[in-house]
């Protein structure tokens, strides 16, 4: 049994393997209808809980197909439906879960929920998103590099905007997978310094540059990400936009990027805030194919999390 929490606490051997099974994956299902079933159906007979505090799109619909797919049956739950934490303790919910299903994922909101979750639970647990990290989607998003340039490793990956959870995972990644990353986004909103000396700690290159223009010189990768949350208050969404408006990824900032750069959103996006529709639809976009490869990458997780 092997739980899934973070990308800095999987061995980066066993994140390599996820990668390319997940594009072995991808390729296998080559003109196949999105509900044929795999050829391979490694969760046959496996029940997988999907446990969503945090509303969601990408990732209920992109693990719910990733079980169906391999053969497997979801269980889909709210936090309306189970009142984690409140009603019961979230220890117990893991131990009553555990003798219904076989594996659960978790998008909530603190980390110390998932971490309980994953303490008491006797089946492996996947974080799908915390306000801290969002390793499924850093996964995916390597995996969409690699497919585009080859190698991330000694690549340069520049972050604008907000130090928030993505850049979280990211910050991990980077040193894991050994690629370069600069973060461009005023002083209130810096990740946190744990997540920076960690990467360092491996070898890699970490830098905060503050002009977005001077940050992306040289980028093989530009990243932006939603500036604000549904959950905050208009107050709220007036400042960050007041402080990251000059680090929108628009078609003069890319211009200081290498040509042949990419350019990611993990999505939702606010077209004209975060990044322009003239780079989301650019030639250098590859938003939805990152969009996409979270359930290829999601499948393989899965399944190295299950070991079948």
């Amino acid at each position: 049994m092997t739980d899934f929490l973070d990308i800095h606490t999987t061995d980066q051997s066993d994140l390599q393997a996820m990668i390319a099974q997940a594009r072995a994956m991808k390729d296998a299902r080559a003109g196949f209808h999105k509900g044929m079933p795999d050829a391979e159906t490694p969760l046959a007979g496996h029940m997988v809980a999907l446990i969503f505090e945090k509303p969601s799109t990408r990732t209920r619909v992109s693990f719910d197909v990733g079980v169906r797919q391999m053969g497997g049956q979801t269980m889909v739950l709210s936090g309306n439906d189970m009142q984690l934490g409140h009603g019961e303790t979230i220890a117990d919910t893991a131990r009553v879960l555990s003798r219904y299903v076989d594996l659960i994922m978790i998008r909530t909101f603190e980390e110390t929920t998932l971490l309980e979750m994953a303490e008491h639970a006797t089946v492996p647990v996947i974080n799908g998103l915390t306000n801290r990290t969002h390793p499924c989607q850093i996964m995916a998003d390597v995996m969409t590099f690699e497919e585009h340039r080859g190698p991330i490793k000694g690549k340069k990956v520049v972050w604008t905007g907000d130090g928030n959870n993505v850049c979280a995972s990211f910050l991990h990644a980077a040193g894991q997978f050994g690629f370069d990353l600069v973060f461009a986004g005023p002083p209130t909103l810096d990740p946190e310094r744990e997540f920076i000396e960690g990467a360092r700690s491996k070898g890699v290159n970490v830098e905060i540059i503050r002009n977005p223009e001077e940050a992306v010189k040289g980028a093989d990768l530009v990243v932006a990400d939603t500036w604000v949350s549904m959950h905050d208050s208009q107050t709220t969404k007036e400042r960050r936009h007041n402080q990251l408006r000059p680090y929108q990824v628009n078609e003069a900032l890319m211009a200081h990027a290498k040509p042949d750069a990419l350019f990611m959103h993990c999505l939702p996006a606010h077209r004209e805030e975060e990044a322009t529709s003239a780079v989301m639809d650019g030639p250098n976009s590859v938003i939805f194919d990152e969009a996409e490869n979270r359930l290829h990458a999601q499948k393989a997780i899965m399944r190295w999390c299950l070991g079948v």
